[in-house]
């Protein structure tokens, strides 16, 4: 499973997909009925019924798409918070992040001691080991 980071930034990633596709979708299936009163003062415009792309839904259907379009929007917001959430270090002031960064050095430093003292012992066994085995094919020679 990915990190909070990357899942994090998917989920803005999808975000941005959803405002588009939401945006898209009321954008084509609108019905092209104006929502305010038609001015006095209104200059004519030819009409823009000539849009191929355009096809409206019933009112009915495009109030459910709206509803759904919202839901799934909200539903990702919901998402990208609980993910901001549970990132490390938001509880945590500045000082105590910088205190457990220091362990952690400290830490790293002594596994990497370890680990060299490990690879010592190990090139020594190998040592012992090539040295007997040395010895066996002399012995059936």
């Amino acid at each position: 499973m990915a990190d909070r980071l990357t899942q994090l930034q998917d989920c803005l990633d999808q975000l941005a997909t959803q405002f588009y596709a939401s945006l898209r979708y009321l954008s084509t299936h609108h019905s092209s009925s104006s929502t305010l009163p038609p001015s006095p003062y209104a200059v004519p415009f030819p009409a823009t019924d000539s849009n191929p792309h355009q096809r409206p839904d019933t009112p009915t259907t495009f109030a459910a798409a709206q509803r759904e379009l919202a839901t799934d929007l909200v539903e990702k917001v919901q998402e990208i918070e609980y993910l901001t959430g549970t990132l490390p270090g938001l509880d945590k002031s500045e000082e105590s992040q910088v205190g457990r960064i220091r362990e952690l050095e400290q830490e790293l430093r002594r596994v990497e001691k370890e680990r060299k003292a490990a690879v010592g012992e190990r090139e020594e066994c190998l040592g012992v080991l090539e040295e007997v085995i040395g010895r066996v094919g002399r012995v059936k020679d």
